[in-house]
């Protein structure tokens, strides 16, 4: 017998099985979808991504399975949308995600620096999470901001802008502070 035929397994069983939600978070779906016309429902893509990540924190191959099938595209086009955008989790994140602009206008005025100083303080590397779980941390490409940086996008939505090294441990402690205190921005 060979080798090949020894290490025989069910292709089936490595699949993403389709992620299941509940009907309120079914009806946000479908709130997006009905913005645009019947033959376009692929355009709510983004929409019902950033739904399943405020749901579930991120985005899993079931998920990506689930809304291949609700949107009616491949699951290949919907993998490209998750993977194109850095606003898409694909792995559970902290419960602080910083991402710093590292684009060529952020670099030139202290970008790479500040990735660089929050990696020693949180005494991470670019795209871990710290051992207690609160910061991920992460490059990120323009934010439309070059002419405040160095910037940082807290969880996808803060801006923070001229991010000294001063500024970044208040941003730190402060955060640190929030979740602390049982709330989070």
């Amino acid at each position: 017998m060979s080798a090949i035929e020894k290490t025989s397994f069910n292709m089936k069983s490595l699949e993403p099985k389709p992620s299941e939600f509940t009907t309120e978070v079914l009806a946000r779906f479908a709130r997006e979808v009905a913005k645009y016309p019947n033959d376009q429902k692929q355009s709510a893509v983004m929409a019902c991504l950033s739904i399943v990540q405020q749901v579930n924190g991120f985005i899993s191959p079931g998920d990506e399975l689930f809304l291949s099938g609700y949107l009616d595209m491949s699951p290949m086009a919907v993998h490209e949308v998750s993977t194109f955008y850095n606003m898409y989790n694909l792995e559970p994140t902290g419960t602080y995600k910083i991402n710093v602009c590292t684009n060529l206008p952020c670099q030139l005025r202290g970008g790479q620096n500040a990735l660089d100083y929050l990696c020693k303080k949180l005494n991470i590397q670019v795209g871990e999470t710290t051992k207690d779980g609160l910061f991920t941390l992460q490059p990120g490409e323009c934010m439309g901001a070059c002419a405040d940086a160095p910037v940082l996008l807290v969880n996808d939505r803060n801006m923070c802008s001229f991010m000294s090294t001063e500024k970044m441990d208040q941003l730190i402690d402060g955060l640190k502070e929030t979740a602390a205190n049982g709330s989070q921005s």
